[in-house]
């Protein structure tokens, strides 16, 4: 499993999101885009704002404060946006079901009433919007 560069200090936490066994019937071969979690709320909450951009299934990691996008296979190839994670899952899926595939995870944005996947340059776009934001909250504090 290869992962990108990223200043995300729960690195070791993705690799607990990339499954272990071969995708089967149902399962989505995807990348996995992990973020801080305040920065990846705003980004849902912008993605949903926004109009024709959807959001795909997030999975919450409450061990270690973070958020997973899937994003489509191949994505981490490329994937380089500061204090964030892109994991490859090398051709395993992840069972998109109403359960986490992690026993410690949740969805957020659960795969019933998500695309399939979240388009990586409209997150891209998304993440370095919520970074302004959050820059200028605290800013003001």
């Amino acid at each position: 499993m290869e992962t990108s560069q990223g200043n995300d200090p729960c690195t070791a936490a993705v690799s607990a999101y990339a499954p272990t066994s071969p995708p089967a019937s149902g399962d989505a071969v995807c990348d996995l885009v992990t973020v801080p979690t305040r920065q990846g709320l705003e980004a849902v909450d912008i993605l949903r704002r926004g109009t024709g951009e959807a959001v795909g299934p997030v999975l919450h990691d409450d061990g270690c404060d973070t958020l997973g996008f899937l994003v489509p296979a191949g994505t981490a190839a490329c994937w380089d946006v500061p204090g964030s994670t892109c994991t490859e899952t090398d051709g395993r899926g992840i069972r998109l079901a109403p359960e986490p595939p992690v026993e410690g995870s949740d969805w957020l944005v659960p795969p019933g009433e998500a695309d399939l996947a979240t388009d990586p340059v409209v997150l891209r776009r998304a993440l370095g919007e919520a970074a302004r934001m959050i820059e200028a909250a605290d800013s003001c504090r």
